[in-house]
Parts: structure tokens; C-alpha cells; sequence
């Protein structure tokens, strides 16, 4: 089992970016998936959670409105599309699965993780 994330960058203040992260070895249509970011030095944080329907959605209030989480079930990825992005978003973004339920924010819970993807945003 594998997550692979992609499409991180450096992308000036403003700008933005779609990650997106394949899984394999086995089907994610039932399970919610999230995207996590890090700082040196810092715990891991949650950004934002897609159920298995895409209307099922929450985010981190820090990026709210500017960031959208999506699924598309038969390609077995998630995507994470970045826009308005602000230095403070400058972090390794992780894509995680969980086998729990839907709206789990905790890094803890989740039980797969894809290995992160590098997002630069320079002011």
C-alpha cells in the first residue's frame, strides 16, 4: 500500500498550487483521506479532510476559502488545490488515509501516509 504525493513547489505569495496524491496496492474509495502539513519544529498539522463523497469536506480555519480538497474515486486520488497561497503555507504537505471515520483531524488516527511533498511560498 502506497501513497504518492505530488506538485509541490515554489510559487510566489499569491499564487497557487494543486497537489495530488496516487494511492496503490488497494482501493481509498471508502476510506476519508486528508492532507497534513509540517514545519521544522512543529507538529504535524491538519489542513483538510475529504469523505468518501466529495461534498463531505472541512478544512483547517487557516485555510479556509483558499484551499479545496477533492477525490476522484477511480483514479484512487485525492488532490489538494492551493490558491491565495501565503508564506505561512510553506510546508511539507503530507496526504494521509485513515480507517476511522469521516472528520478526524488528529494525525494519530490516520493510518497511511504518502511522503510528503515540499510547498514553498516566497513573499
Amino acid at each position: 500500500v502506497q501513497l504518492q504525493a505530488s506538485g509541490g513547489g515554489l510559487v510566489q505569495t499569491g499564487g497557487s498550487l494543486t497537489l495530488s496524491c496516487a494511492a496503490s496496492g488497494r482501493s481509498f474509495s471508502s476510506s476519508p483521506m486528508a492532507w497534513f502539513r509540517q514545519v521544522p519544529g512543529k507538529e504535524r498539522e491538519f489542513v483538510a479532510v475529504v469523505g468518501r463523497s466529495v461534498t463531505s469536506t472541512m478544512y483547517a480555519d487557516s485555510v479556509k476559502g483558499r484551499f479545496t480538497i477533492s477525490r476522484d474515486n477511480a483514479k484512487n486520488t485525492v488532490y489538494l488545490q492551493m490558491n491565495s497561497l501565503k508564506p505561512e503555507d510553506t510546508a511539507v504537505y503530507y496526504c494521509a488515509a485513515t480507517a476511522g471515520p469521516y472528520g478526524v483531524r488528529t494525525y494519530e488516527r490516520y493510518n497511511y501516509w504518502g511522503q510528503g511533498t515540499l510547498v514553498t511560498v516566497s513573499s
